[in-house]
C-alpha cells in the first residue's frame, strides 16, 4: 500500500488489551502509518507499546466525569460521539467494531472496511442475557434500557449502510451480520500470538480454564462440573465480579488461583492435560493459544469454538465438544475426552493452532484491503 494513501482506524475504546484490542494493534502494524480513533484512549505506556505508541484522536466522551472507570455508562452517547470524529483526510478506513465504531460518517471517495468482532451483542440476539444479567429485565430502569437499545438497533442498521465491505472474525459472527445488517462479510481470523506459547508435549493431571470471571463465561458452570468429579484436578486462573460466588461453590480439587502472570497462565496451558472453555464466544483466542502449547480443549460446541476446535470425529483432533452449558453436559465431555484421551496429540493441537498465527493475519488482511482499494478504485475510475 502506498504511503501517500491516508488510513484512519477506528477502535471502540481503548482502555485494556484484550481481544479486540490485538487486533486493532496488529492492523496498525499491518499500517503503521494509519491515524488511530477511539470513543476514549486509557492506554497505559506499556499497553500503548503495542499500538507503535501513538494515542487516539478521541471523542467527548473522553472528557466527560468518570469515562475511564464507567465509560459504558455513556453508551447512549456513543452514537453521537462517533459520528463526530473527523475522518475527512482519509483515503481507507478501517473499522474495528463490536459496538459503534463502524457509525463513524464517511464520504463516497472514501473506502470503508469494517472489521466485524460482532454486532452489538447486547443489542440484537443477546439483549434479553444481558438485561437479565444487569438486573434491568423489569422496573422504570429495565423499560429505560429497552427503549434505548430499541433506539441503538435502529443506529445499528441505518450506519451499516456506510460500510462498502465488511469482515467477520469468524464464520459464526459472518452469519450474524448477515442476519443484522443482511449484507456479506468476508472472513478473515483474528491473529493469535502463537509464537509466545511453545509446545510442550508431556502433560500433568489436571484441568485449567483460565477467563475474565463475568457470567457469559460460564466459569461457574466448570467450577460446579468439577467439584462433582473428586478424582479430576481443575485449576482456575482469572479474576472477575463473580469470584466470591465461584469461589464458594468450588470443593477441594479445585484450585482457584485468582489473577496470574501471563508467564504463569502459560505455563499452566502447557502442562495441562486439557483446557476447559464453556463460553459462546465470536472466536475465543485462549482456545487457540492453549492448542499451541500442545493442550486439547474441552468446549461448548457452540459460536467460534466450532472452527478454531477439530473434535474427536475428525482425524488429527484437537479437543471435544459439550453441547449444552450445564453441568451435565460438562461431565459427560470430561468423561469423553479421557475415554478417548489417546487419539489427541500435542503436535496436531500446535498445528491446528498456526492456521490462527499473526503472520497469517497480515498477510490475508493487507492482501484484502489492498484488493479492495484497487476494485474502490476502478469504480471511481481513477488510479489507485
Amino acid at each position: 500500500m502506498k504511503k501517500n494513501i491516508n488510513i484512519s482506524l477506528v477502535h471502540e475504546w481503548l482502555l485494556s488489551y484484550a481481544g479486540s484490542e490485538q487486533v486493532s494493534a496488529q492492523i496498525l502494524k499491518t499500517f503503521p502509518h494509519a491515524d488511530l480513533y477511539s470513543v476514549v484512549d486509557f492506554l497505559t505506556p506499556e499497553q500503548r507499546e503495542k499500538f507503535l505508541g501513538k494515542s487516539a484522536t478521541t471523542t467527548f466522551i473522553q472528557n466527560l466525569p468518570g469515562a475511564k472507570k464507567h465509560y459504558q455508562k455513556y453508551l447512549p452517547l456513543m452514537p453521537l460521539a462517533i459520528e463526530q470524529l473527523d475522518l475527512s483526510s482519509a483515503d481507507i478506513v478501517i473499522s474495528s467494531a463490536h459496538s459503534v465504531a463502524k457509525g463513524v460518517i464517511t464520504g463516497p471517495d472514501q473506502l470503508h472496511i469494517s472489521y466485524v468482532h460482532s454486532p452489538i451483542r447486547y443489542a440484537w440476539d443477546l439483549q434479553h442475557q444481558y438485561l437479565k444479567e444487569s438486573g434491568l429485565n423489569r422496573g422504570v430502569k429495565g423499560w429505560l434500557a429497552k427503549w434505548l437499545l430499541h433506539k441503538m438497533r435502529i443506529w445499528d442498521c441505518r450506519t451499516a449502510n456506510g460500510v462498502d465491505y465488511f469482515i467477520a472474525n469468524s464464520k459464526f459472527i459472518a452469519r450474524r451480520i448477515h442476519k443484522v445488517y443482511r449484507r456479506h462479510a468476508d472472513v478473515i481470523y483474528p491473529p493469535v500470538a502463537v509464537n509466545d506459547f511453545s509446545l510442550v508435549t508431556e502433560k500433568d493431571d489436571f484441568y485449567l480454564t483460565a477467563s475474565r470471571m463475568v457470567p457469559y463465561k460460564r466459569i461457574d458452570l466448570i467450577v460446579e462440573a468439577f467439584s462433582a468429579m473428586p478424582d479430576k484436578k481443575l485449576i482456575v486462573i482469572g479474576d472477575g465480579p463473580e469470584m466470591k460466588k465461584i469461589k464458594a461453590s468450588a470443593a477441594s480439587n479445585v484450585n482457584i488461583l485468582g489473577y496470574q502472570s501471563f508467564s504463569v497462565l502459560r505455563e499452566h496451558m502447557q502442562k495441562a492435560r486439557a483446557f476447559v472453555f464453556a463460553a459462546e464466544e465470536d472466536f475465543g483466542i485462549i482456545p487457540v493459544e492453549a492448542q499451541a502449547c500442545g493442550t486439547p480443549v474441552i468446549a461448548f460446541g457452540k459460536g467460534g469454538a466450532l472452527e478454531t476446535v477439530i473434535s474427536d470425529e475428525h482425524d488429527d483432533p484437537t479437543g471435544v465438544f459439550f453441547a449444552h452449558q450445564t453441568r451435565e453436559s460438562i461431565i459427560a465431555a470430561v468423561e469423553l475426552f479421557e475415554q478417548k484421551l489417546s487419539i489427541f496429540s500435542p503436535h496436531a493441537c500446535r498445528k491446528n493452532a498456526e492456521r490462527f498465527s499473526q503472520e497469517r493475519f497480515d498477510r490475508e488482511f493487507q492482501a484484502y484491503v489492498e484488493s479492495k482499494w484497487k476494485e474502490f478504485c476502478d469504480f471511481r475510475q481513477v488510479k489507485p
